[in-house]
């Protein structure tokens, strides 16, 4: 895993995850983060700039063009190599195997030579420290970049993943889709969540957050949900997500722990 010593960093930070190809997310998050007045290089993306939605070639261009400090997640590493599927390991016949075989074509077939080299050339890793304490940016687990880690995970779960680090006091991740924050301890692991996809909850917003020097804050994402979902159905990109964008449902609860999804 190639991982990038960012060193000292004395400001407030925007972390994102999951732009999912969903470029209305995105254009939403950085008109969002000027509101705020973050500058560009005062945003982290934990992964997965590409994905469900239909527009992976824009997302990509705008987030190198920007110069947004980030990571590859599993989806980057498997169309860098153009690999056959997402990389995700999810379980063969999976609502979620299936359906990444109509989403994942479509991203392999979107996007150009340049996206390739700068998906290629993205670390797995980030390290800096933030107001003197640790940092680590991942985007699953820190052994395996598609490990799926759970809000309500055993403590056992994380203390794993926080050891092999070495050394750390906050994890920045990404990768299950949910936003949220566990002290295993003494170390925060803070999952920003995803702004391409609503985290199941029936509500199409979807959530960011903003690490300073008092903590780590959530924060929810409105968008244009109706066009993405439009251009999504436009690509013949009809296998369930485009759907989830207008409901906030995922159609795929079965990668979730059966106490994460909506009928148990």
């Amino acid at each position: 895993m190639k991982v990038r010593d960012l060193g000292a960093i004395d400001r407030p930070l925007l972390v994102f995850g999951g732009v999912y190809s969903n470029y209305q997310a995105l254009q939403a998050l950085f008109e969002r983060a000027a509101a705020l007045g973050f500058a560009d290089d005062q945003l982290i993306q934990t992964g997965d700039i590409a994905g469900y939605c239909a527009q992976p070639q824009s997302c990509l261009d705008a987030i190198a063009e920007r110069g947004i400090v980030g990571i590859a997640g599993n989806v980057e590493l498997s169309l860098a190599e153009g690999a056959d599927d997402c990389g995700c390991g999810f379980e063969d016949g999976s609502a979620c195997d299936v359906l990444s075989r109509g989403w994942y074509p479509f991203a392999q077939a979107h996007v150009n030579a340049a996206a390739r080299r700068f998906m290629a050339g993205l670390p797995g890793m980030l390290r800096f420290t933030h107001y003197g304490r640790r940092v680590a940016v991942l985007h699953g687990g820190a052994r395996d970049v598609s490990a799926f880690i759970w809000p309500d995970d055993p403590d056992e779960r994380f203390r794993v993943e926080i050891q092999a680090l070495g050394g750390v006091d906050i994890v920045l991740a990404g990768h299950c889709g949910l936003g949220f924050q566990r002290r295993i301890d003494g170390v925060d692991w803070i999952n920003a969540g995803v702004i391409g996809l609503a985290p199941n909850n029936g509500n199409p917003e979807t959530r960011f957050g903003v690490l300073t020097a008092q903590g780590f804050q959530h924060e929810t994402l409105r968008f244009d949900h109706e066009s993405a979902a439009a251009q999504m159905r436009a690509a013949g990109l009809t296998q369930g997500y485009d759907t989830a964008l207008l409901t906030g449902h995922w159609p795929s609860e079965d990668i979730l722990p059966p106490s994460l999804r909506r009928y148990g």
